[in-house]
């Protein structure tokens, strides 16, 4: 995937790609106490999005993080670590298989925490849901070829409904 950023209306599709993925990674994971969340904008409904779901795998322990990285390399997934956001593994997924992003941490990870409290406020208040998806769409046009200052464009808004969920 290069650095282009593409923004596209929601669609429900997502959803159904997001339980195909959990399906495909849940059984080398479940003898774990593992969750898998849908985060990001796919799994917002009616939220215009980069067309990437993305997925958070949630284990009770540093132990079983270390587990789930070996599991999930059995199915092809390559461990890229934290990639910056400590506590996070991030990873390739395996080739053949719809490009997503996937993420293990422990139920204690603030970037865990942020991203449930992001998507289920953007659930429950559609409103700033279309603001913040109008803004993408108008961001991921004018800043077509600049992921950077894409994600740079809209952070302020992130920060601030981020502050209305209560996260510091």
């Amino acid at each position: 995937m290069g650095s282009s950023v593409i923004v596209v209306e929601y669609d429900p599709i997502w959803v159904l790609l997001y339980e195909k993925l959990r399906g495909f990674v849940l059984p080398v994971l479940s003898d774990l106490e593992v969750t898998i969340e849908h985060v990001g904008s796919t799994s917002v409904p009616g939220l215009a999005a980069k067309p990437i779901v993305d997925m958070d795998v949630v284990v009770s322990t540093q132990a079983d993080v270390q587990t789930a990285i070996q599991r999930l390399a059995t199915l092809g997934y390559v461990h890229e670590g934290d990639l910056g956001a400590t506590g996070q593994e991030a990873f390739i997924p395996p080739d053949g298989v719809t490009w997503h992003h996937l993420y293990v941490c422990t139920i204690e990870n603030a970037e865990y925490k942020r991203h449930i409290l992001f998507r289920d406020y953007l659930r429950s208040h559609p409103e700033d849901a279309k603001m913040y998806g109008d803004l993408k769409l108008e961001l991921g046009q004018r800043f077509h070829n600049d992921r950077l200052a894409y994600t740079n464009a809209k952070s302020d808004l992130v920060k601030g409904i981020l502050q209305r969920t209560g996260w510091k």
